[in-house]
């Protein structure tokens, strides 16, 4: 079991910027993928970035491409999620999810671990 816990939204300005955490524990950190999701308001949860638990191989959604950085620091159990140039449209709760094994995959089946969300807000 893998327990996952995010971190670090809160309301910027449009235009701002925010760097989600995701701390992971419970199991070998650096043998998980890890992903971040969103879902806003009467939406479904979409993908938003994907790093493979080698850190050799990183995607990121058409939508945030150029603004936003996924990483991960091992030695910390961490995920980042750098985001940059944020727009009203990034309004949303963001996940982070895991699988072991994995690749930089972008469908939420195919994550086996969820966090609990954490709110990001944008004003315009």
């Amino acid at each position: 079991q893998v327990q996952l816990v995010e971190s670090g939204g809160g309301l910027v300005q449009a235009g701002g910027s925010l760097r989600l955490s995701c701390a992971a524990s419970g199991r070998t950190f650096s043998n998980y993928a890890m992903g971040w999701f969103r879902q806003a308001p009467g939406k479904e949860r979409e993908f938003v970035a994907a790093i493979s638990w080698t850190a050799a191989n990183t995607y990121y959604a058409d939508s945030v491409k150029g603004r936003f950085t996924i990483s991960r620091d091992n030695a910390k159990n961490t995920v980042y999620l750098q985001m940059n140039s944020l727009k009203p449209e990034d309004t949303a709760v963001y996940y982070c999810a895991a699988v072991l094994w994995g690749g930089a995959y972008s469908y939420p089946r195919q994550y086996d671990y969820w966090g609990q969300g954490t709110q990001v807000t944008v004003s315009s």
